[in-house]
């Protein structure tokens, strides 16, 4: 026997049966079950009784046989081959969010860059019989690397590239890049300059031409891009070729860069050439990776994407298309939101 100092050995609960809640509130089983189902005919007080009996007993419905009953499992599925998280995970808040009060649950399955394995959790979602699959990536010009064209259960994209005739949702990059420069406008920039990352991905040349047009319909002169890799030390370089050589009156007053990271290499490189941000020059990133931003001296200005409002907008789509109600299929863009903070500076007095 265990001693007094020991503590008890842990158990599993019963769980609170349907029928403990009809005794409880001196009701049929069958008049509890309707009540808690919402159907059956009965007072509105009968109806709210049986209800908060089962809240305070601590009942939980059997969610496989109200799955059988309707039809549904109120489940969805999540694709993903975003390894980190960076883009999927506050998507996937969005998407919970939007679902969490219809008594539906969201669950992830990361496919990596694996055609093989994103069969195999499509499969798996299929088998759990999933009522739809919102599918995201890492990127917005490329296609999860499995097919789910031909699935027959609803499919949103959100942030990776649709199949044709399906919905999609991306972030209106050219929309968030001309929220950046506008802004350096206002604050009395004008020699502004862009800095990216790869010219292969798509967002790359859609920001870079929402920057020329801003600069273009404000009469400035339009230097063209730098481009690079998404990462701190390309950061470093483009500092390099822009305030290497010119002297100061040639040197930019801004630099908008295509991601934080990218930001976050610009202001280190100005700050050990002794540059003032925001003083001399002012920055904006893009993508407002909180952990980057904030950390950032000082603290970075940048376009937020908006993925929890992407996500929350996917799942809404998702359940329209569940629940049997026809959809517009292409590609809606969501704005984009400056998030202001102090590395671009204030407006002159």
């Amino acid at each position: 026997m265990p001693s007094d100092a020991e503590p008890a050995p842990v158990s599993a609960k019963t769980p609170v049966t349907l029928r403990e809640v009809a005794a409880t509130a001196g009701v049929s089983v069958a008049t509890a079950s309707k009540a808690l189902n919402g159907q059956g005919r009965m007072t509105a007080e009968t109806r709210e009784r049986i209800r908060e009996t089962a809240r305070l007993l601590g009942f939980r419905p059997n969610s496989l046989a109200q799955s059988l009953l309707r039809k549904r499992s109120f489940t969805v599925g999540l694709l993903t081959n975003d390894t980190y998280g960076r883009f999927s995970l506050p998507l996937m808040a969005g998407v919970s969010d939007a679902l969490v009060d219809k008594g539906v649950s969201v669950f992830l399955c990361n496919v990596e860059d694996d055609q093989r394995l994103g069969q195999l959790h499509v499969e798996a979602m299929l088998d759990k019989r999933v009522d739809g699959i919102v599918a995201t990536g890492k990127r917005i010009d490329r296609h999860l690397p499995v097919d789910l064209s031909d699935l027959r259960i609803p499919v949103v994209y959100a942030f990776t590239q649709p199949d044709p005739g399906a919905v999609g949702l991306v972030s209106d990059d050219a929309g968030g890049a001309r929220l950046a420069v506008e802004h350096f406008l206002r604050l009395g920039r004008r020699r502004i300059a862009h800095v990216s990352g790869p010219a292969s991905f798509a967002v790359v040349h859609t920001r870079a031409e929402a920057y020329r047009d801003v600069l273009k319909e404000n009469g400035l002169a339009v230097n063209e891009p730098l481009l690079g890799a998404w990462s701190e030390g390309w950061g470093h370089e483009a500092v390099a070729k822009l305030f290497g050589s010119a002297g100061r009156e040639g040197w930019p007053d801004a630099v908008f860069c295509g991601n934080d990271q990218i930001a976050r290499g610009v202001i280190d490189a100005l700050r050990e050439r002794g540059i003032s941000v925001p003083d001399d020059v002012g920055v904006i990133g893009f993508d407002n990776w909180e952990i980057v931003a904030e950390a950032t001296r000082p603290p970075l200005t940048s376009v937020d994407m908006n993925l929890s409002t992407l996500g929350r907008e996917a799942g809404l789509a998702l359940l329209s298309l569940v629940d049997g109600q026809p959809a517009a299929p292409g590609i809606r863009k969501l704005p984009c939101r400056l998030v202001v903070r102090q590395s671009c500076g204030s407006p002159p007095e």
